[in-house]
């Protein structure tokens, strides 16, 4: 049940916020981010020591920023099918799908962002569709944007829970200016509340979560990116404890020259 919460106001000196939670099996080993990628070296995102892949990459130069979710269809053939960690790498890259046979993916909602334009790709394993997102605030679970893909299926249930509780918070918080300072301090009165509202993990409504499967099979929330864009400039927060107001950091996001 990953979660990006999008927020677009072109009227703002930061047109473009973006709050990325990962949920994935605890067992899965990642790198915070970097930038991990010789051929990619302006980008910089998490990567995933599995696939090699991201979930969220940024480029400080452009500025953009991509992030993937898990969407619900049926999965790609196992003779062709590709990690859906590349995806966000090509678009932070070139901001373009091109030539993109999206046939050999599982289904995926696909986050791309600029300062003056927000896309999404959403892949059900049978139609790739594009949308342009308006101003205004934007939650996009696994069942799409404020869930309206599904009606019912895996999680449905929570993520509809967690959207009723979370959108109205959020919408009656202020809306952040990320520039200087620590993240609580450039992320103000959303930060608490993407940092769980103090929900307990197996709330149905939680934003961080955690199941037990058994057989030491721990999923849940790994990590929490939020990403702020400007004209000529972005700033990236992070953090691998959810919850922890402690484990928060600011990304170096150096342009390379």
């Amino acid at each position: 049940m990953c979660t990006a919460i999008v927020s677009i106001d072109p009227s703002s000196p930061c047109p473009v916020l973006l709050v990325g939670l990962r949920d994935e099996f605890a067992q899965r080993p990642w790198l915070p981010p970097d930038r991990h990628w010789p051929d990619r070296p302006a980008l910089i995102g998490g990567r995933d020591l599995q696939a090699g892949g991201t979930w969220l990459a940024v480029d400080p130069a452009a500025p953009r920023l991509s992030c993937v979710l898990n969407g619900h269809g049926p999965l790609a053939p196992g003779a062709v099918r590709l990690s859906r960690g590349e995806l966000p790498l090509l678009m932070a890259d070139s901001s373009k799908l091109g030539d993109l046979d999206p046939v050999r993916y599982d289904p995926f909602h696909l986050l791309c962002a600029e300062p003056d334009a927000v896309r999404l790709w959403s892949w059900d394993g049978a139609d790739l569709t594009e949308r342009s997102l308006g101003a205004g605030l934007h939650l996009v679970v696994n069942s799409g944007p404020e869930g309206a893909d599904l009606a019912d299926g895996p999680g449905v249930a929570e993520m509809s829970a967690r959207l009723d509780h979370f959108r109205p918070r959020l919408a009656a918080a202020r809306r952040p200016l990320p520039a200087e300072g620590t993240t609580a301090q450039a992320w103000g009165e959303w930060l608490p509340l993407v940092d769980g509202d103090g929900l307990g993990l197996e709330d149905p409504r939680a934003l961080i979560v955690r199941r037990d499967f058994g057989d030491g099979r721990i999923w849940g929330t790994g990590s929490i990116s939020l990403v702020a864009l400007r004209p000529g400039a972005v700033r990236y927060d992070f953090s691998g404890r959810p919850g922890d107001p402690s484990g928060w950091h600011r990304v170096p996001v150096q342009k390379i020259v």
